[in-house]
């Protein structure tokens, strides 16, 4: 039968009662016939009250002290349901992070994993027992062995680790709510539950603020082919799968630290439409957009960029053979969009590109690595191509540059990320393994639903850095300061709109990066101004991010529309917007942010008849 891990978080085990019944269930599936790794948390809020009483001591605790003292609390648990099964007459041995050989990074309070050495686990397998180990926690291989801590979301980033290096049939994550979710279901109670979705999809969810799944966890299933099942602790119900393509070869040395780019990717057969100087109030970019879709213009990537007096920019990009259908729907719709008070320089003004190409590095493991895009910059400027658009996502991040730089542009990356060029596509539909049990496989559906789910990001501030010269190196120079303070950016949106400074062209750069990074960013990049020639930076904490997410986007012209529309028809003003192949992206008022995500919820039918309880 099959090898399975199991996880259950800190709700399914807090409780002497909630143990036994985690217990039962472990106990069913051995019964069943299947080999089980179980990996635990820590008991309900054993952590929180841990780093409590740490920061009763110490205003600032020693990170080694916190990670000594942070990993009892899985140890609570692994022993106490280990004591459970053994209650029910079932061999069970409990292991620490260090015991099972989860070996890590000597960075504490956030190691990632480099391997696991699964001899003892597999020993202890063959002898019929449960492995009950401890999550969140590992050692390094230094001389002092020290113990380490993977930081939040660790016990989901251990179980699906233990279940690469083991070889699992797939991993199930027990949880308090029965899946994964349209929506957050405290905002949104009509929320469904969705039976299965892609990992990239999930990637995209996880790190929009889905805390059912840490993004992490869900890189290393995408990288390793690992299938997951999000389940609730409370039901038997099947919960949501989490489906991967079949992944490249990939070694299981330096597991969470290994190649963070697979792919380069290129497209000569672009071009761009600019828009500039249109009304910035509710409802432009619905209009703009619902007559594209009405004239089956399928359109690629979107920006509209931060608001300059009271207007901005929009601009997209299309196939190059449907420019003049594009740039006809624009030049009939400008005149409709400018503003009764415009002047001549003020009115709305379309601007076409036809010569461009997109290049993009793609790969599972650039979450929560600054440098990545950071290094993708530096590289097109030591080729000397200069960025002029910029989409980014969770696994991938593309440039529009001028068609003639292409190939030297891919070349440079292919150099700089060590990717060979790929001799075909290698990547096949997600799918799941032939050794799944029948009883446990989804039946993977013939067509995706073009939006999956609706997330909302209260907690990310804007920053606009006003008249960045329009050169190569300009975006490297940024973000690699950034990247050198370890601050991460989410939406990147270069202005269309160039100015001339003392006869050089500027542009504007604004981007998104989480609010508790805000102000050291502005700090640093203010500081920075006089040295790279940059204007002033503008620091906005009152805004939220609404985005929707669905492979099934691609080719479908009026998924943008729709959701402009329905903020439109709210009176809701969009600051900023930025596009990816599998997301939509917009800004807009922090105090319209609930609202933001509860319209178009409903304006793409996710809402389901029955609401969803989440226990307290």
């Amino acid at each position: 039968m099959a090898l399975i891990v199991q996880k259950y978080g800190g709700t399914s085990v807090g409780s002497v009662e909630r143990i036994q019944a985690v217990a039962q269930r472990v106990c069913k599936t051995v019964i069943a016939g299947h080999s089980l790794v179980v990996v635990l948390s820590a008991m309900g809020k054993t952590t929180d009250g841990l780093v409590k009483l740490a920061y009763e001591i110490s205003q600032n605790p020693n990170s080694r002290e916190m990670d000594m003292l942070l990993s009892t609390g899985e140890q609570i648990s692994i022993a106490l349901v280990s004591m459970a099964l053994q209650e029910l007459g079932h061999p069970a041995i409990s292991l620490t992070g260090a015991q099972v050989g989860i070996v890590t990074e000597a960075d504490h309070t956030r190691a990632r994993i480099l391997h696991i050495e699964t001899q003892r686990i597999q020993r202890h397998l063959n002898q019929n027992k449960v492995v009950v180990v401890a999550g969140f926690q590992g050692i390094t291989r230094t001389e002092e062995l020290e113990i380490t801590t993977l930081g939040r979301g660790g016990s989901d980033t251990s179980a699906v680790a233990l279940a690469a290096a083991l070889h699992a049939d797939f991993c199930e994550i027990y949880t308090d709510v029965p899946g994964i979710l349209t929506t957050d279901p405290r905002l949104v109670p009509e929320a469904q539950l969705i039976d299965q979705i892609t990992s990239n999809e999930m990637l995209e969810l996880a790190s929009l603020g889905a805390k059912v799944l840490h993004p992490r966890a869900v890189e290393i299933a995408r990288n390793y082919g690992v299938p997951l099942v999000v389940r609730s602790s409370w039901t038997d119900e099947p919960g949501t799968w989490v489906i991967s393509p079949a992944p490249r070869p990939r070694a299981l040395v330096n597991l969470e630290i290994a190649r963070s780019v697979d792919e380069i990717e290129f497209d000569t057969n672009q071009a761009k439409v600019s828009m500039l100087r249109v009304p910035d109030k509710p409802g432009v970019a619905a209009r703009l957009f619902g007559e594209i879709a009405r004239q089956n213009v399928d359109v690629d990537l979107i920006i509209q960029s931060i608001h300059e007096g009271n207007t901005n920019d929009i601009a997209f990009t299309v196939m190059a053979p449907i420019l003049k259908k594009a740039e006809a729907v624009a030049q009939a719709i400008a005149p409709v969009l400018r503003s009764q008070k415009a002047t001549e320089n003020e009115e709305a003004e379309v601007m076409v590109l036809p010569n461009i190409a997109k290049v993009s590095i793609a790969g599972a493991g650039m979450i929560g690595r600054p440098g990545v895009a950071a290094k993708m910059f530096a590289t097109l400027a030591e080729a000397g191509v200069n960025i002029q658009m910029i989409s980014t996502s969770e696994v991938k991040v593309s440039c529009v540059i001028d068609n003639a730089d292409c190939d030297r542009a891919v070349a440079s990356l292919r150099t700089a990320f060590e990717i060979e060029e790929d001799k075909g596509n290698l990547t096949l539909p997600p799918s799941l393994p032939p050794s799944l049990p029948h009883s446990l496989s989804p039946s993977l559906p013939h067509s995706l639903p073009p939006v999956r789910g609706v997330a909302l990001d209260m907690k990310q501030a804007r920053l606009a850095i006003r008249q960045v010269q329009d050169r190569p190196g300009t975006a490297a120079k940024i973000f690699g300061l950034l990247a050198e303070h370890n601050i991460s950016v989410d939406m990147i949106i270069q202005s269309q709109r160039c100015r001339m400074m003392n006869g050089i062209p500027t542009r504007d750069i604004a981007f998104t990066t989480a609010r508790i990074d805000a102000q050291v960013a502005q700090k640093m990049l203010q500081q920075s101004a006089a040295e790279y020639g940059w204007g002033e930076v503008v620091l906005d904490n009152d805004i939220a991010k609404v985005s929707i997410v669905g492979a099934g986007m691609v080719g479908q012209p009026g998924i943008a529309a729709t959701m402009f529309e329905a903020l439109s028809q709210h009176q809701i003003n969009i600051q900023m917007i930025a596009t990816s192949e599998i997301k939509i992206s917009c800004v807009v008022a922090q105090e319209e942010g609930v609202k933001a995500l509860q319209v178009i919820h409903t304006a793409f039918g996710l809402a389901g008849s029955q609401s969803i309880q989440v226990p307290a």
